[in-house]
């Protein structure tokens, strides 16, 4: 049986490492982050879609990415416009593109541009991405518990009725798999509030590679060790 993940996680760590080691603003470290994020996407629906990867979810921009320097941050928007725009003029990629977190403290213009990218890419039938935008674990459980006690409150659902399936379905990602696989770049070895309920049972690797600089073939060589760790775990017998 094929063990590779159907779902992988990333945390998109280091970027402002790497401006500092090539003595660059830390815009350029965004940005050149930003573009190894696309290089990645595309080489990832290519050449692992057919293999078995099915979801990517990559954290982009925290709650917490708020209390940054004013400067950083408006930086970090212009690059949103930027590289969305580019996903949208895109027309040779199969990739389907959905933004998870409270996407309601971004900008009307931007706003925009997020609905007309899921919209421009629902019809496609590649690899699944989850961009995660002013995201935070903790903060998408409380907005999930607010929607499960307002249909209380409303008599759609009781108590009883509140199952972790119910729970699931609430949550930014819907339906879609918990992560098989979770990967932080930049060698620190946290979460970082970064899909606590979903990543329960995921297997957690952390790479000292500053995002920047990572790339498929990285990735792939995850994928592997991931996939010899599964084998090990069952005597050497393929699930």
């Amino acid at each position: 049986m094929n063990n590779t993940p159907a779902h992988i996680a990333i945390i998109l760590d280091g970027n402002g490492r790497w401006a500092k080691k090539h003595f660059v603003p830390t815009y350029a470290g965004h940005f050149a982050g930003a573009q190894t994020l696309k290089k990645l996407l595309l080489a990832a629906d290519k050449e692992l879609y057919s293999e078995g990867l099915q979801y990517v979810t990559a954290y982009a921009f925290s709650t917490e990415n708020w209390k940054r320097g004013q400067e950083e941050v408006g930086g970090l928007i212009k690059l949103f416009h930027r590289f969305i725009q580019e996903y949208i003029d895109d027309t040779d990629n199969n990739i389907i593109v959905k933004f998870i977190g409270d996407m309601s403290v971004f900008d009307g213009k931007l706003q925009k541009k997020f609905a007309e990218l899921e919209e421009v890419t629902r019809k496609h039938t590649g690899l699944r991405v989850q961009l995660a935008l002013n995201y935070g674990g903790r903060d998408e459980i409380r907005r999930c518990v607010v929607k499960i006690a307002e249909e209380v409150a409303s008599g759609v659902l009781s108590p009883d009725d509140i199952t972790e399936n119910i729970i699931n379905r609430r949550l930014d990602t819907g339906e879609i798999p918990a992560p098989d696989l979770m990967i932080r770049t930049g060698g620190d070895l946290r979460v970082s509030n970064f899909l606590l309920w979903q990543s329960a049972y995921s297997e957690l690797f952390f790479d000292e590679c500053l995002w920047p600089d990572y790339n498929i073939d990285i990735l792939k060589n995850t994928i592997e060790s991931y996939k010899a760790g599964r084998e090990r775990r069952f005597g050497g017998r393929k699930e």
